[in-house]
């Protein structure tokens, strides 16, 4: 599907979520994997509509102000 190669993170969490995150990481590390690239994913689509829906409002600005 795609070529990937292995990063190192380090991340702050809360004691809890933490512990949570390296049984996850013993038990399934893939499943980890799978959560870290949707939550990227998700940030990528959402920077790339927002930037999209800002040129569209400064488009309709400048259409909506009169001419002199």
């Amino acid at each position: 599907m795609w070529e990937t190669r292995s990063v190192q993170l380090s991340v702050r969490l809360p004691r809890d979520i933490a512990a949570q995150a390296e049984e996850v990481q013993e038990n399934d590390p893939e499943f980890l994997s799978r959560v870290v690239l949707y939550g990227l994913t998700r940030r990528s689509i959402y920077r790339h509509l927002r930037q999209n829906d800002d040129s569209d409002t400064d488009e309709v600005v400048e259409v909506a102000q009169p001419q002199p």
